[in-house]
């Protein structure tokens, strides 16, 4: 079945989904993508309205119509009024039906755009409540989503939670979603414990160079054991602007032979079929889609606990290792035992592999779909 061929009965809607660009290799790019291209599989009209960046770097199928404002990012406080119009042109141009943005600080604009107009606005949040990166915008943006909207999508409970607590009077529905699988699961489990690739095994993370994903404690732990682990090493994956520090620890700490650092690519799943090992030492991590495509190909994983996201998606000795946040001794004697257990890793892989069906990116466009069909959300002009 193909991805052009309707999967349901509802009712075709015209989704919109507002995000801030779908050119750079992130998680909530990369989710924006996936669930829309499942909206437009299960026979949605769906369009993708992006601040900036003309070319998506995660494919999007005929069916999704993509657009962006701006070439490259501007300084959008500068263009504030210009993006509130051309909003507002758009969703009206194209009749849009259900909003989705894809950052509850998008409300900023989409308020003020789609006043008066007869659409369902539903917010997606893809941080941790916790995190409002010290922006006052982003707590006024979140209060206005939770007063305006018809829905707040979050990803875990702990979040569900948060939202109720802050917003006790909330118009808004809070609604927890986890994020669609982006790539495609495999038909059978892969092996990774039978065979080595290249000579080496490999223990891979991927994400954003940046401090919150912890790639730093990652080089640190490996540091400990990487002499008493011949045939392994460390592939960590991901653009930003980390990368000269990250080689020039692992150089400092002698580890620079077994350590590499490689762009971020679109087909992430070369990287995933070619491990033995996925590890997660983020300082902070809302949900970790990673987490999902790692089991996806029956990888065990090693992480911290750090936040509500892995300890939400993790299982700590069913399909992973958890240990304690920032402890880097108790990563690093993970890390070495799954390295001199093949049957620990095929126990914990098998058992992920299980768990990442229930994050197809079908079923969760269909749960998606409950949020304007299900009689709880409400159109402007019917209040």
């Amino acid at each position: 079945m193909t991805l052009a061929q309707p999967l349901t009965s509802t009712v075709p809607r015209t989704l919109c989904l507002f995000t801030g660009t779908l050119a750079a290799f992130a998680g909530a790019e990369r989710a924006t993508a996936t669930l829309a291209n499942a909206f437009a599989a299960r026979g949605h009209r769906v369009h993708v309205l992006s601040l900036w960046g003309h070319t998506p770097v995660f494919p999007l199928v005929p069916g999704v119509t993509h657009h962006a404002m701006f070439a490259e990012r501007v300084a959008f406080r500068h263009h504030y009024l210009s993006i509130v119009r051309q909003l507002r042109r758009y969703v009206r141009e194209h009749a849009i039906e259900v909003m989705i943005d894809v950052d509850p600080m998008l409300a900023l604009y989409t308020v003020p755009a789609t006043l008066g107009l007869p659409l369902q606005r539903i917010a997606w949040e893809h941080s941790t409540y916790a995190s409002d990166l010290g922006r006052r915008a982003r707590r006024w943006a979140r209060a206005l989503a939770a007063r305006r909207y018809d829905a707040v999508v979050v990803l875990t409970q702990a979040d569900r939670a948060a939202w109720q607590t802050h917003h006790p009077k909330a118009h808004a529905q809070f609604v927890t979603l986890p994020n669609p699988l982006g790539i495609a699961i495999p038909d059978a489990p892969p092996e990774h414990n039978d065979h080595e690739h290249d000579g080496e095994h490999c223990i891979l993370a991927v994400g954003r160079l940046v401090p919150e994903k912890g790639f730093d404690r990652l080089i640190d732990a490996w540091a400990r054991i990487a002499h008493d682990t011949c045939g392994w090493r460390v592939r960590i994956v991901g653009d930003g602007p980390l990368r000269a520090s990250l080689l020039a620890q692992a150089r400092d700490a002698g580890v620079s032979d077994s350590v590499e650092v490689l762009p971020a690519v679109a087909d992430i799943a070369q990287h995933y079929a070619r491990a033995s090992i996925y590890c997660l030492p983020s300082r902070r991590e809302s949900f970790g889609l990673v987490l999902i495509e790692a089991k996806a190909y029956a990888l065990p994983v090693v992480a911290y606990a750090a936040d509500a996201g892995p300890r939400a998606l993790l299982h700590d000795e069913v399909d992973s290792l958890v240990v304690n946040d920032g402890d880097i001794e108790a990563l690093a004697r993970a890390l070495f035992r799954l390295i001199g257990d093949a049957a620990l890793r095929r126990k914990l892989g098998l058992a992920g592999y299980a768990h990442a069906r229930d994050f197809r990116a079908d079923a969760i466009a269909a749960r998606w779909e409950t949020l304007w069909n299900g009689g709880q959300a409400t159109r402007e002009g019917a209040r």
